[in-house]
């Protein structure tokens, strides 16, 4: 039997990524440890494909510790040598001292009674913006600010692209296409 829903144009073709967008795109996601493992993903995506990044998370969760910001934080010089040998992560220095220094960020925010999730979210609105379902921008205003924040906050790898597609893939936004059936759901 032949799967003849509607879907995202980005998703159609591969069984991975059609799952991802049926379950998980655009959902909205409030949890803080969850949100920041998003926000990682997104920024080893710099330059890829969201599909090489998903192809891949498994092997992201299994080298990054679950995305344990505590066990990340703690990682030193040895760890990042072991993870430029891991081929199931992508092998990009930059992105990996970066997530190392993203859990140092996250930490230094909860440390100091702040909620990672809380604090994008209010950033973000409060509630998931619509977006239009016909035009999907590369980035915002809102992308721009959040980006600016993430910044001033010590996080790496967040360009306004960069969280522009976090927004999404979180459902801070709904950029479902206007006729792909997962539109309305989220």
């Amino acid at each position: 039997m032949s799967d003849t829903k509607a879907r995202c144009a980005w998703c159609v073709g591969d069984p991975l990524m059609e799952a991802y967008h049926d379950a998980e795109w655009g959902v909205p996601i409030r949890d803080s440890r969850t949100l920041w493992e998003m926000l990682i993903l997104e920024g080893f995506q710099a330059g890829l494909s969201w599909r090489t990044i998903l192809h891949r998370r498994e092997g992201f969760r299994a080298a990054f510790d679950a995305f344990d910001p505590d066990a990340v934080a703690r990682y030193d010089a040895a760890k990042v040598e072991a993870l430029m040998a891991d081929p199931g992560i992508i092998r990009a220095r930059a992105k990996i001292e970066a997530t190392i220094g993203n859990a140092r960020a996250y930490l230094a925010m909860r440390d100091t009674g702040e909620d990672f999730g809380t604090w994008a979210w209010s950033l973000a609105g409060g509630a998931p913006r619509q977006g239009d379902g016909r035009h999907v921008p590369a980035k915002t205003a809102e992308s721009e600010a959040l980006s600016k924040a993430l910044k001033a906050k010590s996080f790496k790898f967040v360009g306004a692209t960069i969280a522009y597609a976090w927004m999404q893939a979180v459902g801070m936004v709904n950029d479902h296409a206007h006729d792909c059936f997962r539109r309305d759901q989220v």
